[in-house]
């Protein structure tokens, strides 16, 4: 039996996920604050604090997923740029049935 790495064992602890989360929520506001200034800034730390807030908190999840049902091309590209599994799933199945709707 494989052991669980030294990440999944930090995660297993509640103040590390609220830790994580916390800083999650914190990369988000940096990135929309510093969004006005010239370069990528945003483009990168927005992604990465919503990914460490979705890994961490089921309620954003849940949130989160909300907003996907309701405006589903923007779910659809925070999903790529946050290189969700979940992305690449269904970029997958509609080829599948693009294919099969071809034939």
């Amino acid at each position: 039996m494989r052991r669980p790495s030294l990440y999944q064992r930090l995660r297993s602890n509640a103040q590390v996920r609220f830790a994580l989360f916390v800083a999650g929520l914190l990369l988000m506001v940096i990135a929309v604050l510093i969004g006005p200034l010239p370069g990528p800034g945003f483009l990168v730390l927005f992604p990465v604090g919503l990914m460490l807030t979705l890994q961490n908190s089921l309620w954003a999840k849940r949130r989160y997923v909300g907003f996907k049902r309701r405006h589903p091309r923007y779910g659809e590209w925070a999903d790529r740029v946050m290189r969700r599994v979940s992305a690449a799933r269904r970029r997958a199945r509609r080829r599948l049935e693009r294919a099969l709707d071809d034939d």
